[in-house]
């Protein structure tokens, strides 16, 4: 389980951030993040070659945001000390009592700037498992291993959100005003099950060649209850169906003692979240993270992927019964009836979740183990990790999206063209970790790890229009002593040389709120250096 609260997690304008890293936008920012976990598994040997096993797990989550942020409603007349509240299409905001909004009522002036306090409450309880049997027996006087099962999971949300017309102080907090915008209340209570039956086998057709083949069919339903209705045109209420059978197979071939060779091909798919079917009009446009409004059928999303890879090792040449393993591979997925948010609207945080056609992700993973006991001294034991990912992710279909910065002679947004080949935002191409650690008198750990995340293209610049979010290296440290063989004393210090990197990135307007702060770029910080020292005891 956890506990976690989380302040000051939003994302903040470049060019403040360069004045401060410290500093916010707008504030406050909290998210309370509480987690329950249970699992029981079990298993029995019916008999020496046949084994039944399964498992039943419950999980409960429960997330609350506060959210103070800019706002898109104003006073409708600047010079009209009695002026309404309208939005950013000029019509009046209604509140929840279905009241007409007095700029007075929320702003001190007419000309100050407008806040929202947005907030939301997700309750989500899900519970299932899966029943298998596994037969380790001989086909055809071959070894083989065929494992059949079938699968249950639920899951209930209620999700609430709203959003209150608040001022912005001088430093950019919030003061709520105790009215709620009648259009951004959200109700929605969400049931997703899905039952799923599969099957795998392994069959040994040589002592050194192992063929795979595998299926899964999944039914999944999900039935979507708006328990707020504003607009009978606009409700939330759904029934949706999902179905499909993902065959899977594969070659493993032992070429040498030390040296494997694999070959697969695969399909897998998900079926659209609540969240995406719940924004997925383009004509009626929701603001993330809250505000749902439509309901319009998605397809869901089908990956089909070939892999192919060599694995190895250099054991005979480590001394001490060492070992030295290795791996290269390489793999093509294409994702067909891929969803992206697609921004539109009037506010540049508006938008909604489409279809947008095949997406692909290829590149090539390599990785390197070692264990060296004794290298230096009879007491020490050493751990050598690297491990390297080349990802390019891509979309292969055109299709048009909200420009993220530019605006035309009125000020409103203009389209732009994602093409193929554009690469698909927040998928950095280049990963690299490595790892050494030493074990000293079989009781104290410690150990240094580095990552490398190269540049990734901002959300919501499916076109690659502006620059990307650099890349950034991180070092951390762990050490450990384990005082008993139960009781164990730990540390760990993340970001050791305290480095300044953005993590995230994503476009807003900062200028109504920070004058001249034109660049629409949004940025969220890295974590600064931090340590934990604890203990742990096992049973």
């Amino acid at each position: 389980g956890n506990d976690n609260r989380l302040r000051g997690n939003g994302a903040a304008p470049v060019q403040l951030q360069a004045l401060d890293r410290k500093a916010v936008f707008t504030h406050p920012d909290q998210t309370v993040t509480r987690m329950f976990f249970s699992e029981l598994e079990g298993n029995y040997d019916l008999t020496n070659d046949i084994q039944l096993s399964g498992n039943a797990y419950f999980r409960q989550n429960r997330i609350k945001t506060f959210n103070g942020d800019d706002s898109d409603f104003e006073a409708c007349d600047e010079n009209d000390p009695n002026s309404l509240m309208c939005d950013e299409d000029g019509a009046n905001v209604i509140s929840i009592d279905n009241q007409e909004v007095r700029a007075d009522q929320v702003l001190a002036n007419n000309d100050d700037p407008g806040a929202t306090n947005n907030t939301s409450a997700t309750q989500m309880r899900s519970r299932g498992g899966t029943l298998q049997a596994t037969f380790n027996q001989d086909l055809f006087k071959h070894e083989n291993n065929l494992v059949v099962g079938v699968s249950y999971d639920n899951a209930n949300v209620h999700f609430a959100s709203d959003t209150e017309l608040a001022r912005l102080t001088d430093d950019r907090g919030t003061v709520g005003s105790g009215i709620f915008v009648d259009e951004s209340k959200v109700r929605l209570h969400t049931n997703t099950s899905t039952v799923g039956v599969f099957m795998t086998d392994s069959f040994s057709i040589t002592d050194k060649l192992t063929a795979t083949i595998g299926g899964r069919y999944n039914y999944s339903h999900i039935n979507m209850e708006d328990q707020y209705i504003n607009d009978p045109e606009k409700n939330l209420n759904g029934s949706h169906t999902y179905e499909r059978l993902n065959p899977s197979a594969g070659l493993t071939y032992q070429a040498l003692d030390n040296l494997n060779v694999y070959g697969s091909y695969s399909e897998s798919s998900r079926i659209p979240t609540p969240m995406e079917l719940s924004c997925a009009d383009p004509e009626a446009p929701c603001r993330l993270p809250n505000a749902f409004v439509a309901d319009p059928p998605l397809q869901q999303v089908v990956a089909k992927t070939w892999e192919t890879g060599v694995r190895g090792d250099l054991n005979r040449f480590i001394p001490h019964d060492g070992d030295l393993k290795w791996n290269l591979g390489f793999f093509h997925t294409i994702n067909h009836d891929d969803i992206i948010f697609n921004r539109g609207g009037d506010s540049v945080s508006e938008g909604f979740f489409s279809n947008v056609g095949q997406t692909r992700r290829y590149g090539i993973e390599a990785g390197t183990t070692a264990n060296l006991p004794q290298l230096f001294s009879a007491i020490d034991d050493w751990h050598f990790s690297t491990n390297y990912t080349y990802l390019n992710a891509r979309f292969q279909d055109r299709f048009d999206i909200q420009h993220p910065t530019a605006v035309d002679a009125n000020g409103d947004p203009i389209r732009a063209i994602v093409g193929n080949g554009d690469r698909i935002p927040g998928i950095p191409e280049h990963i690299f970790k490595a790892s050494i650690g030493v074990d000293l008198w079989k009781k104290l750990s410690l150990g240094i790890n580095g990552t490398y995340s190269g540049n990734k293209v901002f959300r919501g610049d499916e076109a690659n229009l502006t620059p990307k979010l650099s890349g950034y290296w991180l070092f951390n440290a762990t050490a450990e002593y384990k005082v008993t063989e139960n009781f164990t004393l730990f540390g760990k210090l993340d970001n050791i040389f305290d480095t300044n990197y953005n993590s995230f990135g994503v476009f807003g307007v900062a200028n109504e709120v920070l004058p001249g702060f034109d660049d629409g770029r949004f940025v969220s910080p890295g974590a600064p250096r931090a340590g934990w020292i604890g203990l742990r005891l096992s049973m």
